[in-house]
């Protein structure tokens, strides 16, 4: 369990994990901050980073069980044990890309000397799934599923200061199943907060040139790859392997962009033509100038 006293700057705003700790295999919990807020603001975060903690985040979970003699062809994972003898999450065997969480999970109990075969389907998700009685085939068992790695999340609000100048506090309680950490759940529900926002930034500018980038046939000239292709001389391929585009404060879109297509280091970037750019959905023309100036600002290309 680690606990640090909790300090409020009166500047910029900024964000502290001051508790963290792991109760068991399947239980995490972290207590964070973020201030300093003016009225009104620790409410809106709150409830927004709430939702998206709960509601945003992907999880894995078993969905269906097959209890055949013939499991080949199944997907996921499956069980094969001999009794008599207890069977665990430790029996479960699973692809390379699946951990479990808690191999002494209990699943049965063999009293008699005899084979069990299970077949598990994994799959990965949000929110959670109910399954009906009628989805039921022969020898497959559809389970209802709880996908969501979050278990529980509150926050909470502080207010300190007088008159105009009241500021606030915002608390931020997180427990998870294991699967991942309270710190992992708050940065990948802040970053799907910001993706569910970034059409809203940009939406008067992506009416105004979607007829040109829909039906433009040819690209206006510009010497993005010449002047990149200077930079790849000035430096060692491997330096630019480990130059990431993290480190350029790319405007959130074109960050998005590039991620998508897995454009992570300026390597990547530059094994990339401006035609391949182009072709990157809701990438245009000037976020390719704006791109370059970046680079510009960090590199002499000239």
């Amino acid at each position: 369990m680690v606990r640090e006293k909790v300090t409020v700057s009166t500047r910029t705003l900024q964000w502290k994990c001051v508790e963290s700790r792991v109760d068991n295999k399947r239980l995490c919990y972290g207590r964070f901050i973020l201030s300093p807020l003016i009225k009104g603001q620790a409410d809106t975060i709150g409830i927004a980073m709430r939702r998206a903690l709960l509601g945003e985040i992907e999880g894995t979970c078993i969905t269906q069980i097959v209890l055949r003699s013939n499991l080949y062809g199944t997907c996921g994972a499956f069980i094969c044990a001999r009794g008599p003898g207890y069977v665990t999450a430790q029996d479960i065997i699973s692809p390379p890309s699946v951990e479990i969480v808690d191999n002494t999970q209990h699943i049965a109990r063999l009293t008699e000397p005899i084979d069990l075969c299970i077949g598990l389907q994994i799959e990965r998700n949000r929110g959670y799934s109910i399954k009906r009685p009628n989805n039921f085939q022969d020898g497959s068992y559809p389970l209802d599923a709880v996908f969501m790695p979050v278990r529980n999340a509150n926050h909470s609000i502080h207010s300190y200061g007088n008159g105009n100048e009241r500021q606030e506090i915002l608390f931020l309680e997180i427990w998870t199943n294991g699967s991942l950490t309270p710190k992992e759940a708050l940065h990948e529900a802040s970053r799907n907060l910001i993706d569910l926002f970034i059409p809203f930034l940009h939406a008067e500018e992506e009416t105004l040139h979607l007829e040109y980038n829909r039906h433009k046939g040819t690209l206006p000239p510009l010497t993005f790859h010449d002047r990149l292709a200077k930079l790849r001389k000035n430096k060692k391929e491997i330096e630019l392997k480990y130059i990431f585009i993290d480190q350029f404060e790319l405007p959130p879109r074109i960050y998005n962009c590039l991620k998508r297509c897995n454009i992570h280091t300026l390597l990547d970037l530059l094994n990339k033509s401006q035609k391949d750019l182009m072709k990157i959905e809701d990438f245009r023309i000037e976020d390719v100038k704006q791109l370059l100036g970046i680079l510009e600002k960090h590199f002499t290309i000239d």
